[in-house]
């Protein structure tokens, strides 16, 4: 199938994105930014959050195709700038233009905030945001995925990365449709396989995830024999961890769930954490504002703390 995406290359990407420390900030930002707005990211190797924004934060400066920079910067080797710019948390991001601060955010927020935050500084110097012919290509993948196709879906995943070959997205939509069509050792070549810019983003967070529990569903047991047994001796865990195993297999995530925190909430401590484990991997799997991974979490909270 032929698709008609954007091409152009993007600028190198040694100079569109690199590290920066109090010895070169000035060069790099400062100066950097009165020709061209630079986004700084404020981060630390031990915080967590900062790991999720990066990556994701890189994939839009990338592509926006060099009308915009991006610059980190590790706060543990440069406290006197954080202390200067009042950073106090992370991660912290600022954009600067004419050596000033025009805009900013902290902490980790959804893609579409980041897209729509690197449009703004672009917009803001004067340039012209990027196309989104990428994007749109993404979305009809992924509408492909959602109906059933997912042959197509892969195909037109493949033809994204043929433009950007770190798209996160559609490197994770390519895993997602093999798993679609149970080429289960496929999605896993292709998991080991990806650009290390991108093995660590949410999008192939969440395909490690989906291959995890759709290996799990070549095993789960009949739906119906495993609730009798869970109704005949509530106190069987292992019958109600099947039993969960089995309804995701069978596309009810939330029973799932629902037994895997009534069984969190029985054992904590149940085969080394089970339950919790496979929480997380559910909630991994599933989109982040999904209604069951916003109240499975907040239920999974609760019972961590009573």
């Amino acid at each position: 199938m032929e698709l008609n995406l954007m091409g152009a290359a993007g600028a190198n990407d040694a100079d569109q994105i690199k590290d920066s420390d109090e010895a070169s900030f000035m060069a790099d930002v400062v100066e950097a930014s009165q020709t061209i707005p630079v986004i700084v990211d404020f981060w630390a190797p031990w915080c967590g959050p900062c790991k999720t924004l990066g990556p994701q934060l890189e994939e839009a400066v990338r592509a926006a195709k060099g009308a915009v920079k991006m610059v980190k910067v590790n706060v543990d080797e440069a406290q006197m700038i954080a202390g200067q710019l009042q950073i106090q948390s992370i991660p912290t991001v600022y954009a600067f233009h004419k050596g000033q601060p025009i805009d900013g955010f902290q902490g980790v927020v959804p893609q579409s905030e980041i897209k729509d935050f690197v449009n703004r500084v672009v917009k803001a110097a004067g340039g012209e945001a990027p196309d989104d012919g990428l994007a749109d290509a993404i979305d009809a993948a992924e509408e492909m995925l959602a109906e059933g196709a997912a042959t197509d879906a892969a195909q037109t995943f493949a033809a994204i990365l043929g433009e950007d070959p770190n798209n996160a997205a559609a490197y994770g939509g390519m895993v997602r449709a093999h798993i679609a069509m149970d080429e289960l050792d496929q999605a896993e070549a292709l998991l080991n396989g990806a650009p290390i810019e991108i093995s660590t983003s949410p999008e192939l967070e969440a395909a490690h995830a989906q291959l995890a529990l759709a290996r799990q569903a070549a095993d789960a047991g009949p739906v119906a024999e495993l609730t009798a047994a869970v109704e005949a001796n509530p106190d069987d865990l292992q019958a109600r961890f099947d039993l969960a195993q089995a309804l995701y297999a069978n596309g009810d995530a939330e029973g799932a769930v629902d037994h895997l925190l009534t069984l969190f909430g029985r054992d904590k401590e149940w085969n080394e954490g089970a339950a919790k484990t496979q929480l997380f991997t559910i909630f991994d799997a599933l989109k982040p504002n999904d209604p069951i991974v916003l109240n499975g979490r907040r239920k999974l909270s609760s019972l961590i703390f009573a």
